[in-house]
């Protein structure tokens, strides 16, 4: 990790940073974006951050490289969720995060991707501002972007989309879905659908039900910004059986407008693991 290694150089010592945490208000909470799975693209703040704190508290999207740089004595507690297997409920984890701040402690919450983008971050925050526990946001490096941007694929380009819509492909146990589909159809530009593998086939047939062409193109991108990621391409019409033929599970993003259509000329990614 040359970017990481390289603000070591900058830094004294791992102990500098150590001897620096008394400069922070005790029993802070930082809610920290870890990025998207490329351990370096996590922010200079957020490292440091993670640096400097008593505990950290680490969701199942963080790279394990991130966790060498906490303290040596530093509490780490894993915290991850995924589809029907939770380490440990909200509620819970908003306990822990709370119970470590009124011991005096500075705590940093590690969430993949940014923490107010899908991450749970905006009622963590809200219980610690009801605990009353001071807390600081640290933005990370959106999935959102950052995947198809290691896929090759811009998701905004003058000649194919100026506009961005993001949204969830798993509501969770809602009792009525939030996301209208038909209604995205009709928008344009580029939809981003995070967290939507098994959902890909219903929504995918949503989309071209509210009007989107079935040779929309598409892409499905799994394990993105890291070296195992694989990306599958096609159009709205086929890209759930491609997918489901190419074993892609989750984490993974889908990507949907012309924009894919980029991607031939942009995989520099690919290229570079290709000359490693």
């Amino acid at each position: 990790m040359k970017i990481l290694a390289r603000y070591k150089q900058e830094s004294t010592s791992r102990q500098a940073d150590i001897d620096h945490t008394s400069d922070r208000r005790p029993g802070t909470v930082y809610l920290i974006g870890a990025g998207p799975g490329d351990p370096e693209l996590i922010t200079v703040k957020g490292l440091r951050a993670l640096r400097m704190a008593d505990v950290v508290l680490y969701d199942r999207l963080v790279s394990p490289e991130l966790l060498h740089e906490a303290r040596i004595d530093a509490t780490l507690v894993y915290v991850g969720k995924g589809a029907g297997c939770h380490t440990m409920p909200q509620e819970e984890i908003n306990t822990v995060l709370v119970r470590f701040a009124r011991q005096g402690q500075s705590v940093a919450r590690l969430k993949g991707g940014d923490p107010f983008v899908f991450g749970r971050g905006g009622e963590e925050a809200q219980v610690l501002v009801e605990a009353g526990i001071p807390f600081e946001i640290i933005p990370g490096i959106t999935s959102a972007i950052a995947v198809p941007a290691y896929a090759g694929i811009p998701v905004t380009h003058r000649a194919h989309a100026s506009s961005v819509t993001i949204v969830t492909g798993h509501e969770g146990k809602a009792a009525s879905p939030t996301v209208n589909w038909e209604a995205l159809a009709a928008l344009g530009g580029t939809l981003i659908v995070l967290m939507g593998v098994k959902a890909l086939p219903d929504f995918t047939q949503r989309l071209t039900a509210g009007g989107l062409s079935v040779t929309t193109p598409a892409a499905v991108i799994q394990e993105g910004t890291t070296p195992q990621q694989r990306t599958v391409v096609g159009t709205l019409e086929n890209i759930a059986e491609r997918a489901a033929n190419a074993g892609l599970t989750s984490p993974a993003l889908t990507v949907i407008g012309s924009v894919v259509d980029v991607r031939s000329s942009l995989q520099w990614y690919k290229q570079a693991q290709q000359a490693l």
